[in-house]
């Protein structure tokens, strides 16, 4: 057995004892990044797996035919809908089955009960437990995903100046992180400057970089299906008192999570730490969003890393820390970096430098 087949062969080993403690047999894999997860197949969002007590099987059409001979770790059957589940269908005769709740629409539900000889169970976070805690093998694709980011900022660095445009600079940092070999782009690269900085996901636009402006720049790479997340927000020139306390409130916030971090902290308590400075500052209200979330084969997964969470970090664990604070007509900062919790604590993943005032 390969590695790569090894790899895959204990992720279906731990997913069938999830499915054993949740008193059922089988899972119909339907949440595209949980096929990914199970199969290896880099094209899940056209495909479904069905995992057995003994035995697994991927679900695509024939687009993709070599595709998933080449990928699937797991055996292949081409068809479309209905063939698929007809497929399924013998299977499962005897077989308590579950379906993903969250990522299962009422007329594919429908699908299942017309076609299979057993009624569906609806299942939430049995494949997303598992991915929390991430392989070496993963850590370090998000570390590479990382370093080819943080080397494109560093190309972009010297065009952040005055007389920029957004769009121009996203274009710029995408382009580069495809050259130094990303996939692509982790997600729409979030370029806001000036007052624009006081939205939290402004798409870059056609607004020109001014003097004195602060301009926040949220960017990742994604390779091998895996995404790193990272944010920066810059100075252009000289800046006002508010923008400067601004951006020292949430530096200081970030820096206070960041030391925080080591398995068993609750993820609420890190989010309860930066709100706690930003409150010293006065600016508590402004934080508008969690504190961060896990980044993996989704950019955006768990654990979340927000006031009401009950979730506990534990090694392996890939998170974000990214406090910010939004005040409309006169912008905003977010500082974000990606970290691996390690036994012993933690360790930064994001290098990119940070403005000191």
């Amino acid at each position: 057995m390969s590695k790569h087949q090894a790899d895959f062969s204990a992720r279906l080993t731990a997913v069938r004892s999830a499915l054993k403690s949740a008193g059922v047999d089988a899972l119909w894999v339907s949440q595209p990044e949980n096929v990914n997860y199970l199969s290896g197949f880099s094209s899940p969002e056209d495909a479904k797996a069905l995992i057995l007590p003994d035995a697994a099987w991927l679900y695509t059409d024939g687009r993709y035919t070599l595709q998933a001979a080449q990928e699937s770790a797991i055996p292949v059957f081409i068809a479309r809908s209905p063939e698929t589940l007809q497929h399924a269908a013998p299977l499962l005769s005897g077989l308590k089955v579950g379906f993903e709740m969250q990522h299962l629409t009422v007329a594919e539900l429908g699908a299942l009960q017309a076609h299979w000889p057993t009624e569906p169970a609806p299942l939430s976070g049995v494949v997303e437990r598992l991915r929390l805690i991430k392989s070496d093998a993963e850590v370090q694709l998000i570390e590479q995903a990382q370093a080819i980011a943080d080397a494109a900022f560093a190309e972009l660095l010297p065009m952040v100046k005055v007389g920029a445009r957004e769009q121009d600079l996203a274009l710029a940092l995408e382009s580069a992180m495809r050259r130094l070999g990303a996939d692509g782009p982790a997600f729409e690269t979030i370029v806001a400057s000036g007052v624009r900085g006081a939205l939290p996901h402004g798409r870059a636009s056609d607004k020109v970089l001014a003097e004195g402006e602060l301009v926040t720049i949220d960017f990742g790479a994604r390779l091998g299906g895996y995404f790193s997340d990272s944010t920066r927000t810059l100075a252009l020139g000289e800046v006002s008192e508010s923008q400067r306390r601004m951006y020292t409130a949430v530096l200081e916030a970030e820096e206070t999570a960041l030391a925080a971090i080591k398995p068993g902290v609750r993820t609420a308590d890190l989010d309860a730490l930066a709100r706690e400075v930003l409150g010293r500052y006065d600016l508590a209200d402004a934080f508008v969003h969690s504190l961060g979330h896990g980044v993996g084969l989704n950019v955006h997964e768990g654990p979340g890393l927000r006031s009401t969470s009950e979730e506990v970090l534990q090694a392996g664990m890939v998170i974000t820390i990214e406090p910010g604070v939004y005040i409309e007509h006169l912008g905003g900062v977010r500082i974000e970096d990606l970290v691996l919790v390690t036994d012993e604590g933690s360790r930064v993943l994001s290098h990119s430098p940070k403005e000191r005032f």
